[in-house]
């Protein structure tokens, strides 16, 4: 049976994107590897095998085309509303609240947060299918 691992983000300035993350959802450093030409900075919580991979080319200084394919990640909290309230204050980028419904079904309620480089963070509230 396959496990999921990571999911990998290009991004510009590594101490800059450490640090959102950790701010924001209390990722940590759990191993980076130095090459020649780039460096993998591998990101996770004690909960869980997860990791985000941060991979920043060396003498990148432009940020990058997300295009049109790239969708998001997500997390689930206990509690939206303070999530919500606390990136907020940590003056990131956030979206507005969403109720998501299909028809008058309820499928998730949600917000989304940018980090430095452009990417949507889904934060969900715990209940439902996401737990």
């Amino acid at each position: 049976m396959a496990r999921l691992a990571h999911s990998m983000i290009r991004v510009i300035d590594e101490d800059r994107s450490v640090d959102f993350y950790r701010r924001a959802f209390g990722l940590e450093i759990v191993n980076r590897l130095e090459f020649a030409e780039f460096t993998l900075v591998y990101l996770a919580q004690e909960l869980d095998g997860f990791e985000l991979e941060l991979t920043i080319n060396k003498g990148r200084t432009e940020p990058y085309d997300l295009g049109d394919g790239y969708g998001h990640l997500a997390v689930v909290v206990d509690n939206l509303q303070a999530e919500y309230d606390r990136l907020n204050a940590e003056g990131f980028t956030v979206g507005k609240l969403v109720d998501f419904k299909n028809g008058n079904v309820p499928v998730a309620r949600f917000f989304f947060v940018t980090d430095p480089d452009g990417y949507k963070v889904e934060v969900i509230q715990k209940g439902g299918r996401f737990q």
